[in-house]
């Protein structure tokens, strides 16, 4: 039989299998039985055929299924963060390279306006916070503002700030991204003007040391939270072979897996900001007082940054070279050496 004519007389068959699943013992072994032969054949006759993956695909998830226990509910957290949001985001990197690409050119759109005009610092930033930062710069204290406030509170009110700026971004692709870019260029313009206004004073490595340590989590997580807003927005504008509501679904899932998977981030760096950034600024006062080692400072900056670069991009590469990937089900499969 050729494969076209397989395809045509079981896709629907397949189809039932797969997005209509029954809680009836008999019948889910019935359907179990019934892919082993479909697969059986496909394996014969279309060994590197991708009608052989789905089949597989579909028996997969039916024997997990069948198989599950208490103690698979439980390693499904481990399997979303190891594989499953790894694999999720290799599929959306295109759109992930847009968005920094973006990000990054608002900032340097906010460092190029300031450099050009001195009060665009101030249109963006605000008189009140110039002014306090170049009275704290002038007495030698030029990150004060990170001694102020109880360390608790500043946390929670950092990482609910960040978080509603996070869910802002994602919301944003209800409006086809419209929404996101705004956020996205509020957020780089304030950026580029912020850090333009330290590097002008001759303060600018000892910014990014005091800084970045919350800023490398932080701003990457804003990206990638845009990221998800983008996602969504391209489930409306690009439907592609499915439908839009479809499509549009998919999209709100995975972008929706993308942005609950940031909170973590984010709780962390509100903790750096909160606690770390604190310290850190007592290092760089008029008094010398004893803050946190600019070597730890360095080490901490630096993981942030390989931890982002690792987890979102390295390895989602790695696991789609090793064959792995995700069943529309939400399978995480694996190709034999003799599919790939």
């Amino acid at each position: 039989m050729r494969e076209a004519m397989f395809i045509k007389k079981n896709a629907d068959k397949w189809n039932k299998y797969q997005h209509s699943p029954t809680n009836n013992p008999d019948e889910t072994a019935e359907r179990f039985v019934n892919l082993i032969d479909d697969l059986s054949y496909a394996k014969t006759f279309y060994p590197k055929s991708k009608v052989t993956r789905w089949i597989n695909g579909i028996a997969a998830g039916i024997y997990q299924s069948i198989y599950q226990n208490k103690k698979e509910k439980y390693s499904r957290i481990f399997t979303f963060w190891k594989y499953e949001l790894p694999l999720l985001f290799k599929r959306y990197h295109r759109i992930f390279l847009f968005t920094t690409v973006l990000f990054v050119l608002f900032v340097a759109i906010g460092v190029f306006s300031s450099k050009q005009n001195p009060d665009f610092v101030r249109g963006v930033l605000g008189d009140g916070y110039v002014n306090m930062t170049e009275e704290n710069i002038d007495n030698g204290d030029p990150f004060g503002v990170y001694k102020d406030g109880n360390p608790f509170s500043m946390f929670v009110y950092i990482a609910f700030n960040n978080i509603k700026v996070a869910f802002l971004a994602f919301i944003g692709g209800f409006t086809l991204g419209f929404f996101t870019i705004f956020i996205m260029w509020s957020n780089g313009i304030m950026l580029g003007s912020f850090q333009y206004m330290f590097f002008a004073k001759g303060l600018g490595i000892k910014s990014v040391m005091v800084i970045w340590i919350h800023g490398t989590l932080e701003i990457s997580a804003i990206v990638i939270s845009a990221t998800a807003g983008f996602v969504l927005a391209a489930g409306i504008l690009f439907p592609g072979t499915h439908s839009r509501m479809v499509s549009f679904k998919r999209n709100a899932k995975d972008a929706a897996k993308i942005l609950i998977s940031l909170v973590p981030v984010f709780i962390v760096a509100a903790f750096f900001e909160s606690y770390v950034t604190h310290l850190m600024s007592q290092t760089y006062d008029k008094a010398n007082n004893a803050g946190l080692p600019v070597w730890a400072s360095v080490v901490i900056l630096s993981a942030s940054a390989a931890f982002i670069i690792w987890y979102f991009i390295i390895l989602p590469i790695r696991l789609h070279r090793k064959g792995y990937y995700i069943q529309p089900d939400g399978i995480i499969n694996r190709l034999k050496a003799e599919d790939a």
